[in-house]
């Protein structure tokens, strides 16, 4: 091939491809009122991980009752599965290549499909509902899955510009409960839903746009410690006092900070501080989050903070035991190569990305990062035209604006004040501060 005939040929497939982009936002923009009710629904009926069933029932019919055509196959849904709020939808998409009579050649067998996943994460936090707005992770989740489909279908629709085989490819949406507390998609990595995956997709909302933040590595750990109760005024020489051992642990750790890297991060509660002001308490609890960069520096901090609730224990003469989490979360390992292409096409769409300098500011922690370990896959961030921090109220109603962009602020805050008034959710339950 001559250099002309090359750049020619990069050219078609360049415009090609812009062809397929158009066809795939124009898919998305036709089902924008179904996507829009969909997030409403979640962000509306907040509910916490593993008890997301109304998101569950949402996200499942929305994809079963999508419309069907003739040369459309409905997308295939599996309710619950692997977990009890959790759900698969697949579509596949395997038009035939061009005719061996069109191309002057034999057919060649058919390769196996490419598979495709996108997740969506729906839980929400206690007490201030999807100020992480996992009902927005649902939604684009969703509409990237229909605008791959609406792509895919246009090759139907433009034959003159089909490459001379179209590739087999099975769009993949996974429901992923549980981001915030316990880690769903550690669970659904065990149960081997990821196993017929090639690669994933995700993104998350945020206060800037970026193709890849440093979510971290992070371990969580509950600490019980044991005394003996007494009279605190009359013969407090024959108690064992627990809260002291609690508050010598919480003290240790502040002054292990002096020693800690900047990357580094300890941060917890006392959950049980005793009964009464006159009976020494003879248990109490805490529950502690820590973080690194990496799990190898994951191990080395969890051993420090594991020597400070140990000597608290020693110091007081209490009893210690130390309850790790089912499973830590890893560090998200970033992919360059979908990185690259993100920024890439948006920038095309006019997204102003952050700079490679921001790179090095810490986030949160996520069970994607997981993910990224046994599968390649890329977990963006998108602007949702807020300031606004996450895991706060103000974001909640961030994510509610999203969704309700032409009501009055006071309208939205009553909406917000109704939907937490009206949410089954505990404060006794755990919330973490886990995907931001």
């Amino acid at each position: 091939m001559r250099p002309n005939e090359a750049g020619e040929a990069s050219s078609a497939t360049e415009m090609r491809l812009d062809e397929w982009k158009r066809w795939a936002a124009e898919c998305i923009d036709e089902s924008s009122e179904r996507l829009g009710e969909l997030s409403r629904e979640i962000w509306s009926h907040p509910e916490l991980a593993f008890e997301e069933h109304q998101a569950h029932a949402a996200l499942t019919s929305f994809f079963a009752g999508l419309p069907v055509s003739s040369s459309s196959a409905a997308w295939s849904v599996q309710r619950s599965y692997k977990l009890e709020t959790a759900f698969r939808a697949d579509w596949k998409w395997d038009w035939a290549p061009c005719s061996s009579t069109e191309t002057n050649q034999a057919t060649p067998p058919s390769p196996p499909p490419l598979r495709l996943g996108f997740l969506c994460e729906y839980d929400a936090l206690p007490a201030i509902g999807h100020a992480c707005g996992h009902n927005l992770i649902a939604e684009v989740g969703a509409a990237a899955a229909l605008g791959l489909k609406g792509a895919l279908e246009s090759l139907r629709q433009n034959p003159a510009g089909l490459p001379r085989q179209a590739p087999a490819v099975k769009v993949t949406v996974l429901g992923t409960p549980a981001e915030e507390d316990g880690g769903g998609k550690i669970d659904l990595i065990k149960a081997g839903a990821f196993d017929n995956l090639d690669v994933v997709f995700m993104a998350h909302p945020s206060q800037e746009d970026a193709a890849y933040l440093p979510d971290i590595a992070e371990h969580d750990v509950t600490v019980k410690y044991y005394g003996k109760t007494s009279h605190a005024a009359a013969y407090p020489w024959e108690g064992l006092n627990a809260l002291d051992a609690a508050v010598l642990a919480y003290n240790n750790l502040s002054l292990l900070r002096q020693q800690m890297k900047p990357t580094w991060r300890v941060h917890g509660i006392i959950k049980n501080g005793g009964v009464k002001p006159n009976i020494i308490p003879s248990y109490t609890e805490l529950e502690f989050y820590l973080r690194a960069p990496s799990l190898r520096e994951l191990s080395t901090l969890k051993e420090k903070a594991e020597n400070c609730f140990k000597a608290a224990a020693l110091a007081t003469g209490c009893e210690v035991e130390l309850h790790d989490g089912e499973a830590d979360f890893y560090n998200v390992l970033p992919n360059k190569t979908l990185q690259k292409m993100y920024k890439e096409n948006g920038k095309k769409l006019g997204i102003d990305f952050i700079s490679d300098d921001s790179l090095n500011d810490l986030t949160g922690s996520t069970d994607f990062g997981n993910v990224s370990y046994v599968i390649p896959g890329i977990h963006s961030y998108f602007y949702i035209g807020s300031d606004a921090l996450n895991h706060t109220e103000q974001y909640t109603t961030a994510a509610g604006h999203v969704i309700y962009p032409m009501e009055s602020l006071e309208t939205k805050q009553l909406l917000l004040r109704k939907m937490l008034s009206n949410a089954t959710m505990s404060k006794e339950k755990k919330g973490s501060f886990q995907c931001q």
